[in-house]
């Protein structure tokens, strides 16, 4: 996060802990406004990569699951960058800036990811900076999102997954009632302070209920190598396509997909105690071995945990499923469907 945004989110409430904006004052309400009202949030659990020069649409298309040379100008997608064993290393929003690419993913991933990207690189005209330092990402969500985007003089992009240039940044749509603003950090003040007045500020916590709500999990530190994009919907979402040449894993993505042997699949849970990103689940029925792992998770406005997870299905149905080790705190559970 860009020191001088930080400070600013701190004189406008943030209590901010490790990087991560936790809340502005009041957790429970915020989460409650998240749920009923308008909300703007800092998306501080995130960061940014940018992909750069003349072929840098070649080196994305072979490196990512999904279809970049599909991608249009004003529009975004739901990727992976994957093991050879077609595991998901990460787990990436992808979209245009002109001629560029921004790859948007788990904060704490980004000097793993800048890095071995740049490995691969090799002779190819490509460069991949951070930006995490000089962009900031703000949350917008709720039934008055697009009247306070016009409010705020910012465009509204029509469908899911469009996006709209502005003099600053771009805004994304992600679904009916939230959007994503990707603004240079020294315009990113001013611009929180128009969206507030139509928006309440909320922790990010808040922002990543309405994830889970949405059934859009983020691969972070916790759990990066655990999954095959099938497990965590990402076929679903539209971030793998099986029409393209090899990328890395992509035998292995393919072969799950035709043979059809993806026994894991995404589930939301709930529960009383506290949920976070890579917790093993057990069930009585092998408690030798976990049968599945959180994936992403937050507090709920309703009180309790939820958290989207990535479960065996053979032993969901017996709704006996444990958090932690077995015998622990139990599970609620809820199949992820688009």
């Amino acid at each position: 996060m860009n020191p001088n945004w930080q400070e600013f989110l701190g004189a406008s409430g943030a209590r901010i802990d490790n990087g991560v904006v936790d809340n502005f004052g009041d957790a429970a309400a915020e989460l409650a406004a998240a749920r009923d009202a308008t909300v703007i949030a800092p998306l501080s659990h995130l960061g940014l990569l940018e992909c750069t020069g003349e072929e840098a649409k070649t080196f994305l298309h072979n490196q990512v699951t999904s279809d970049i040379n599909h991608l249009g100008a004003d529009a975004a997608q739901h990727s992976a960058w994957c093991s050879g064993k077609g595991r998901m290393v990460a787990s990436f929003l992808l979209f245009r800036s002109g001629p560029d690419f921004l790859i948007q993913l788990s904060a704490d991933l980004v000097p793993m990811i800048h890095k071995r990207l740049q490995m691969y690189i090799l002779r190819a005209k490509v460069k991949v900076a951070d930006l995490s330092g000089s962009r900031e990402l703000i949350g917008l969500s709720g039934p008055q999102a697009e009247a306070a985007l016009l409010a705020a003089k910012l465009p509204v992009p029509g469908k899911a997954l469009d996006s709209a240039a502005f003099e600053h940044g771009k805004v994304i749509r992600l679904d009916t009632t939230r959007f994503e603003i990707i603004v240079a950090s020294d315009a990113a003040p001013e611009l929180w302070r128009q969206l507030a007045a139509s928006a309440r500020p909320v922790g990010t916590p808040a922002w990543q209920w309405l994830d889970i709500k949405a059934g859009i999990p983020l691969i972070g530190a916790a759990t990066k190598e655990e999954f095959v994009p099938q497990m965590a919907n990402f076929d679903q979402l539209g971030g793998v396509s099986f029409h393209k040449g090899c990328y890395p894993g992509q035998e292995v993505i393919a072969r799950t997909q035709y043979l059809g042997k993806v026994k894991r699949h995404l589930y939301r849970i709930a529960a009383s105690a506290p949920l976070a990103a890579g917790n093993p689940i057990y069930s009585p029925e092998n408690p030798e071995h976990p049968c599945g792992m959180v994936a992403n998770a937050a507090p709920a406005p309703d009180g309790g945990y939820v958290a989207l997870a990535v479960i065996q299905e053979v032993f969901v149905d017996a709704g006996d499923l444990e958090l932690g080790a077995p015998g622990g705190p139990r599970l609620e559970t809820q199949l992820v469907k688009f």
